[in-house]
């Protein structure tokens, strides 16, 4: 293993900002791995550091194919993890929404910038991503859909569902995207949290990605397979939304199964403590995405469903 600056920024008054990068093997860029972007990514930042610690004993043991590299980045805002802001501390803009970047542009777009220098020519890009609302959502790959996403390619992760997505405008400057245009297959992986570290999650999303890996021919390696991973379209869930504010109260979690009609959650008033409203499904399928926060606003998707008829 190797550890290496792949960007950094000098800084007045505290320390530098740096993007650290850590390469496994040798050769050709075949696989990178990119964590948090955001500095609430916290899961995602963990996730990366369990893949570092199996690789650097993978790598031990020479089982890494001769001629691949493997680069794992964890986390490429460091300074917003260390004010516990989710964008950068000073303007609240997104890294991820500055793709490809611009060297002389703003800072993020700067920061973007050095980061996709160092990423673009890999053959596969794996990003751990986190969802614009807080909440939990079942195990998935997701695609954007630019006509370069390989749905085959996708399934041999094991996880539960291949997420196809249409990009919206806002899309386009993100890292998958881009990877995409660049002619790398691209994949965000979602675990189930963003905020917490789900150790179990976490654990599914590492074997995921040996699973991938070796059956790419990168490493040698030999785990649990998985599941036949289930391809739904995003414009297909079924949004599920509140119809007061309140304080929201969690009654199915995501990957669960529900019926129609069966309560998802409970909002109440923060004041009196009565109920506003039963947050029932409209009907029967899967969670996909559970809201997670003590408040609901008022007309958010507090849940999304997969329909069951997708399950069949």
């Amino acid at each position: 293993m190797k550890k290496e600056v792949l960007y950094e920024i000098k800084a007045l008054y505290r320390d530098d900002f740096r993007v650290s990068g850590y390469r496994f093997g040798s050769g050709e860029p075949s696989v990178c791995i990119v964590g948090g972007l955001r500095g609430n990514e916290f899961q995602q930042i963990y996730v990366c550091s369990q893949l570092i610690k199996k690789l650097s004993l993978l790598e031990g043991k020479g089982r890494i194919k001769e001629g691949k590299e493997i680069l794992v980045i964890p986390c490429g805002n460091s300074y917003s993890v260390n004010t516990k802001k989710r964008f950068w501390t000073i303007d609240n803009t997104d890294i991820n929404r500055m793709f490809p970047g611009y060297e002389l542009g703003e800072t993020t777009q700067r920061i973007a910038d050095g980061i996709f220098r160092k990423v673009k020519d890999y053959r596969y890009g794996i990003q751990f991503a986190s969802f614009y609302m807080p909440g939990n959502f079942v195990p998935q790959v997701r695609m954007m859909k630019t006509g370069a996403e390989n749905v085959e390619l996708a399934k041999q992760f094991g996880l539960p569902y291949v997420v196809l997505h249409n990009p919206r405008p806002f899309d386009t400057t993100t890292l998958n995207y881009n990877w995409q245009l660049w002619e790398t297959d691209a994949f965000s992986i979602y675990t189930t949290s963003t905020g917490d570290i789900d150790k179990n999650s976490a654990k599914q999303a590492v074997d995921a990605i040996f699973n991938f890996l070796c059956k790419q021919g990168v490493i040698e390696y030999r785990g649990y397979e998985g599941y036949i991973s289930r391809v739904v379209e995003s414009q297909n869930f079924i949004d599920v939304r509140a119809m007061h504010a309140g304080f929201f109260e969690q009654c199915a979690k995501a990957g669960e199964k529900v019926e129609a009609g069966q309560v998802l959650a409970i909002i109440s008033d923060p004041y009196t403590a009565d109920v506003l409203q039963e947050v029932r499904a409209p009907i029967s399928g899967i969670v996909a995405f559970a809201h997670n926060e003590t408040l609901a606003y008022q007309n958010t998707a507090v849940y999304k469903l997969i329909p069951e008829e997708d399950e069949l």
